[in-house]
Parts: structure tokens; C-alpha cells; sequence
């Protein structure tokens, strides 16, 4: 399985600086914060399934990973907008750490343009063995959660996607405080985290022990509510149609 190296807290900042920040920038979470709630979704707009898509699907066998880019709307709603991808070189065996150069220089492109969009986690792509986070994605998404404790992490499955169905997840790390209290990591006042049954494959590489799965919704402008949105993404991405 290929892996990615996790970014350096300094790289981080800068990044994100760039991109508009984060909500608590540099600051880890408050040991009286309010849990996070079940209800949580994540809003993955069109343009960013199509492109995560299209990008997992280029890169088969080999990893990929990009940036999500859009807003924390409220306590419940983490919306991504659009996405860009980070180029990477490497073997059938390990992937070298992504240029932070080329990802700074990208953010501020996007600034210039008058994006308003900040970075709210990042993406990657698990070519053909389901969704869930190996030990270094877990230390990827550590880098992006010291900078907010709402980043997301979400992953992909080009190759088990078949035609109607997008195999994909959203991750965020379990509080290892929490853990050690007592404490459940996240407050249920809804039945909306409870209804994809996680797989036995994400269990065991450690879902709902080191992390949790936030469900995932999709969102369309009235543009695409016109037209049949599923069927030409797989068209576009696999040719199939």
C-alpha cells in the first residue's frame, strides 16, 4: 500500500495562511470544548466529487492526494467546494512527500483570483482496498487537526467504485484524552452518524478507535439539479457510459 509522508506543522501554516486559514489556526482543542455532534456532514459539492474522482482515477495503482477547499458553514455543516490536486512522484512501494512550494504557490494563484474558499482538510485515494486511514495518514491528518480541530480528511476508492456508487468516506482523529477519561468522542443528539455501516476492512485498521467516519452528503446548484449528475460523472471519469 502506498503511503504519503505527513507535512511539517511549519509547511502547515503557511499553507493555510494562504489559503484563508482555518478556524483556530495553531491552537489544538480546548480540553472544555463542546463535543463534536454525530449530526456532522460533510457537503462535497459536484465539481469537487468530479475532480477527486478523476484524479484518484489517473493515478491508479499509485496513490494520489489534493486539497479541500470551502467553509465551516456551523457546528454541523463542513461544506467543500472545490479541490486541487498536489503532484507526487514515487514507486509501487512508497510516495515522496508533495512539493509545499507548488502548494503554496497554488493557494495564492487561487487568492489572487478572488477565491474566498479556505482549506478545510485534505483528500487521497485508496486504489482498490476501501476507506479508512493507515498510520501515516493518520499523522497527515494530525498535521492538519494541530491547526484545526475541524479539518477533515477524506478518502476515495477509484477502483471499487463501480458504475452509480462513489466509494468514499470522511475521517476525523479520535481525542486520545477523551479516550483515556472515559469519554465518548462525540455527542449524539441525531441518528445521522449512525447510518452507513462502517466496514470490517476500516475497523480493524482502527475506525472508531483512532478515528471516526462523518458522513457524507452531496450537494448540487441548480444547474446540475437539471441534469443527471451521476451518470456523466462515471462517463467522464470512466468511459463506461
Amino acid at each position: 500500500m502506498l503511503s504519503f509522508c505527513f507535512f511539517s506543522l511549519e509547511n502547515m501554516d503557511r499553507l493555510l495562511r494562504l489559503g484563508g486559514g482555518m478556524p483556530g489556526l495553531g491552537q489544538g482543542p480546548p480540553t472544555d470544548a463542546p463535543a463534536v455532534d454525530t449530526a456532522e456532514q460533510v457537503y462535497i459539492s459536484s465539481l469537487a466529487l468530479l475532480k477527486m474522482l478523476k484524479h484518484g482515477r489517473a493515478g491508479v495503482p499509485m496513490e494520489v492526494m489534493g486539497l479541500m477547499l470551502g467553509e465551516f458553514v456551523d457546528d454541523y455543516t463542513v461544506r467543500v467546494i472545490d479541490v486541487f490536486a498536489m503532484p507526487q512522484s514515487g514507486t509501487g512501494v512508497s510516495v515522496e512527500a508533495v512539493d509545499p512550494v507548488f502548494q503554496a504557490k497554488m493557494l495564492d494563484m487561487l487568492k489572487q483570483t478572488g477565491r474566498p474558499e479556505m482549506v478545510v482538510g485534505w483528500y487521497h485515494s485508496h486504489p482498490g482496498f476501501g476507506c479508512w486511514l493507515s498510520g501515516v495518514d493518520i499523522n497527515t491528518q494530525q498535521s492538519f487537526e494541530a491547526l484545526s480541530e475541524r479539518a477533515v480528511a477524506v478518502v476515495v476508492d477509484p477502483i471499487q467504485s463501480v458504475k452509480g456508487k462513489v466509494v468514499i468516506d470522511a475521517f476525523r482523529l479520535i481525542n486520545a484524552n477523551m479516550m483515556v477519561l472515559g469519554h465518548e468522542p462525540r455527542q449524539t443528539t441525531s441518528n445521522l452518524g449512525h447510518l452507513n455501516k462502517p466496514s470490517i476492512q476500516a475497523l480493524i485498521h482502527g475506525l472508531n478507535r483512532h478515528y471516526y467516519s462523518i458522513t457524507i452528503n452531496y450537494r448540487k446548484n441548480e444547474l446540475e439539479q437539471k441534469v443527471s449528475f451521476v451518470p456523466s460523472v462515471f462517463s467522464i471519469v470512466w468511459g463506461i457510459i
